[in-house]
């Protein structure tokens, strides 16, 4: 008779376990119960190339996913929570990239082969092509990845990109985008980028929590606005970025404002209400066609409508100045609709403080 030490009992139930299909994912299905993803543990990051050399990093700090019984999976992702660690950067990205006024979350969706995970169990982690759907800035494109499958336990389940993805800008409708955040912050952007992620799933049922921030954590870290007043370097900065959005508008030829015009204005709201000592001039500018007395006109009322859209909602009356500049002020040479379009703006700047 074979007699065994504790230590080696133990380390030959440790061999078995690695080398032996698990249990209750074998036998179950790798799907049963669904999974959550754990936001302690799991990872989004982004890069980009500007200047052709330098890599940049940022991180999405907010984001919720799962796995149903049915093998669909679902990632959504808050984008006004990308982090660059710069305040007025992350700023740029929210406003003159991604939109987030108008399109607040992205969202992957993808329906898993219960078949390709069939080896899990003995072979513990793999590498797989997985074909998603990525929505974007309001724009969904299908893709295909690989991405490497670890399991950890029967409950536990890390997936990670086994590779960046490359995410052109021109697919989800970011070049202007691009261009903007190169034309504000004087750089050259390559215009597309890449993400990476570590994803961490439990079953549910098994102790796992909603991927949401804990409680405590600060919102620097989360890359959202701190609360209360902005200093006075967040409010040029955020008044100078939103001068460039470029998602006010009105109907043709006149100064009624379209309801699409709703979401950045109430942004703007937002940020005048929390720079409370500074007076705004709002500006109003066009483009050259048409006569420089219609366009002169056109601009004092697109102003003044804008005025009266803040002033309704709760602006003091002497915080806000309406100026129109016409054709006077291009931000571009009027040399192409593009530009022209670009041209057709709304702008603010600080005139005094209160």
């Amino acid at each position: 008779m074979i007699h065994f030490s504790t230590f080696q009992r133990g380390f030959l139930a440790l061999c078995l376990a690695l080398w032996l299909p698990a249990g209750a994912f074998a036998q179950a299905g790798p799907f049963s119960g669904g999974w959550v993803l754990q936001t302690d543990g799991s990872t989004i990051s982004l890069q980009s190339v500007k200047n052709d050399i330098k890599v940049e990093i940022s991180s999405i700090a907010k984001f919720t996913g799962s796995i149903s019984e049915q093998g669909a999976a679902q990632i959504t992702i808050a984008m006004d929570s990308v982090d660059t660690k710069i305040d007025l950067r992350n700023v740029r990205m929210r406003f003159l990239l991604f939109e987030t006024f108008k399109f607040p979350t992205a969202q992957v969706t993808l329906q898993l082969d219960a078949a390709q995970l069939a080896d899990l169990p003995a072979r513990r982690r793999m590498t797989m092509p997985v074909t998603y759907q990525l929505t974007l800035h309001g724009v969904t494109a299908e893709n295909t990845a690989d991405v490497t499958v670890t399991l950890l336990d029967d409950d536990t389940v890390a997936v990670a990109s086994a590779a960046p993805i490359i995410v052109p800008a021109a697919d989800f409708d970011l070049a202007v985008g691009v261009t903007n955040l190169e034309e504000t912050a004087k750089v050259k952007i390559v215009p597309s980028g890449t993400i990476t992620f570590d994803f961490l799933f439990r079953r549910a049922g098994t102790g796992s929590v909603a991927s949401q921030p804990a409680a405590t954590e600060k919102p620097a870290d989360a890359a959202l606005e701190v609360k209360g007043d902005f200093d006075a370097e967040a409010c040029l900065g955020r008044f100078e970025i939103l001068s460039r959005a470029g998602n006010i508008t009105f109907k043709v030829g006149s100064a009624r404002l379209d309801a699409s015009s709703s979401a950045l204005l109430d942004t703007l709201l937002d940020v005048i209400q929390r720079c409370p000592g500074m007076n705004i001039e709002v500006g109003g500018h066009t483009d050259d066609t048409g006569g420089n007395a219609a366009n002169q006109a056109l601009s004092e009322k697109r102003a003044a409508s804008v005025v009266d859209y803040l002033q309704a909602e709760g602006v003091a009356e002497g915080r806000l100045e309406a100026r129109g500049y016409g054709e006077a002020a291009p931000f571009l040479p009027n040399d192409s609709a593009e530009n022209r379009g670009r041209n057709r703006r709304i702008a603010f700047k600080v005139i005094g403080s209160t």
